[in-house]
């Protein structure tokens, strides 16, 4: 063996004599021999610590990496269940991960725990943001009879002790995601159903690098398709929290369900006197709107307290788990080739579809606009002037004709909806011609404007037209109100007590048995 090895006349040879099976070998040889003789053994010794002493820094730089990334995250297979449901959790991510699920209301309660989940990173597909993420089942978990129906929030940690040798620290990786838990027997416990703007989250959100915005987008564009197959950024907690948490501590019990839930299981609004929207719920199907629209037709009543409300029509996919809205771009949708453009995915007030939302909600987006927000009455008083203050719904308030009202918490802000007015006696009426309907009485108004660059989107949209965040209501079978603002809930959040006491005129008045 000795004799086919060679002197090392490089590094990089030492270092490979090092690792090779020749060393091995050598260090068997005996001290005494024919083989190995005085300067020999020397100069072999040397060579073989020196690459010895290479080859452990070698190993030690390897193992002195940082520590790589820790994370979780995953989602729900559905938006919401019932009592005996399985929820099948889909989770992606590092190490040993604890679920605990709470009940999101006025208070925080602890449902569930579970230490001890298996997880690991899944790939992530090209297309997840469109077609979701088709990561494989980690755990299913039965909904138990006594979880009210309500909002869920399953925390998600990992934790590790960082690298072998270098970032030794503890760290902690936190993720979540939620889903809805319908009433066992809707409408046994409240009159009221809350929907959540499940759909408007899904739109916003970006993960896997696309939603339905181009501002942040991966690529600077703007998808036309979205999954919930993914982890979904909730914007429960800006408006509909607020809402929710002021109804629970003022002895309000509501049920609930999401967007999808009107689409897809409409018998549960026959069971109900009252469903509400609140916040920002502005993407909405042709079947929930139908649903809705018939469940008004048939006596039931409706509240709004939501801004840019059923602004976008969306298509669902996928049985629900997926949308499609092309909005701006609908003449690349592949319903505008068709000669029926009732389900094509824009503008529920563009003039193609012929269906503004205001028939559904008395005001539209058309007709409104932004306020404190996008650049638009950035100084203006976040406030409703009052037109009718007799009316039933300014009840218990004392307001007078004129009068700004939750201008201190901004309850008109960011996102509004109007109708077309005329002004007759100093009082605004709706004209109709934008699709309000006839028996709309509007309460309050406050400014609001398109931003110069959204007109784009719509080719008969004048420029320089100012609009109007109107809250207002009518009659048409059922009773529908309407804030015309996404922002009513940050009166509630702000304890203003005159949205406080129109809210509480409103859930009485509409929950309440007909006669």
């Amino acid at each position: 063996m000795i004799g086919n090895t060679r002197s090392a006349s490089s590094i990089s040879e030492v270092v490979d004599f090092a690792r090779s099976p020749v060393r091995k070998e050598f260090w068997r040889i005996p001290l005494s021999g024919a083989f190995v003789k005085g300067a020999s053994f020397l100069s072999w010794f040397a060579i073989t610590s020196i690459a010895f002493i290479i080859t452990q820094n070698a190993v030690a730089t390897a193992e002195h990496k940082i520590p790589e990334g820790l994370f979780i995250e995953g989602y729900a297979d559905q938006l919401s269940y019932t009592a005996g449901d399985e929820i099948a959790f889909h989770l992606s991510g590092v190490g040993s991960v604890t679920m605990q699920i709470d009940r999101i209301g006025a208070t925080r309660e602890r449902v569930f725990e579970k230490g001890s989940i298996a997880v690991s990173a899944q790939p992530i597909p090209d297309r997840a943001s469109s077609h979701g993420c088709n990561w494989p089942e980690t755990f299913r978990l039965p909904v138990p009879a006594d979880w009210k129906s309500g909002y869920y929030e399953a925390t998600l940690t990992t934790q590790d002790n960082g690298g072998a040798y270098v970032g030794k620290n503890r760290r902690t990786a936190v993720g979540s995601l939620f889903f809805v838990v319908r009433a066992a027997q809707p409408g046994s416990t409240s009159p009221i159903l809350i929907q959540l703007a499940t759909n408007t989250y899904n739109a916003y959100t970006n993960w896997g690098g696309h939603s339905l915005y181009s501002f942040h987008d991966r690529d600077g564009v703007q998808g036309h398709r979205v999954s919930f197959d993914r982890p979904i950024a909730s914007q429960f907690g800006k408006w509909e929290l607020p809402f929710i948490q002021w109804a629970e501590k003022s002895g309000y019990v509501l049920e609930y369900a999401v967007n999808s839930d009107l689409e897809f299981r409409p018998e549960l609004l026959t069971k109900y006197r009252l469903v509400l929207s609140v916040g920002h719920d502005e993407y909405w199907s042709s079947p929930m709107r139908n649903h809705l629209e018939k469940y008004i037709a048939d006596g039931g009543n409706v509240a709004f307290f939501s801004g840019n409300t059923c602004c976008w029509q969306v298509r669902s996919e996928d049985a629900g788990r997926s949308l499609t809205c092309f909005k701006q771009w609908y003449n690349i949708d592949p319903e505008f080739r068709t000669t029926d453009h009732q389900t094509l995915s824009t503008l529920w007030g563009h003039h193609l579809i012929g269906r503004p939302e205001n028939q559904l909600t008395g005001v539209g987006f058309l007709w409104g606009g932004y306020h404190r927000s996008h650049g638009q009455f950035m100084e203006g008083s976040g406030a409703y002037e009052v037109h009718r203050p007799e009316h039933w719904v300014f009840a218990k308030t004392d307001v007078q004709r004129g009068e700004g009202i939750g201008g201190q918490d901004t309850v008109v802000g960011y996102e509004c909806d109007g109708c077309e007015m005329q002004w007759r006696d100093g009082l605004p009426f709706p004209t109709g011609n934008d699709g309000t309907p006839a028996s709309f009485t509007i309460l309050g108004t406050c400014p609001a404007r398109w931003h110069p660059g959204d007109c784009y989107w719509y080719e008969e949209f004048p420029k320089d037209r100012v609009g109007a965040a109107v809250m207002g209501v009518y009659t048409q079978g059922g009773t529908v109100f309407t804030a015309g603002s996404t922002d009513w809930s940050h009166g509630l959040r702000g304890n203003s007590p005159v949205i406080e006491q129109i809210t509480r005129n409103l859930l009485d008045r509409l929950s309440a048995k007909r006669e």
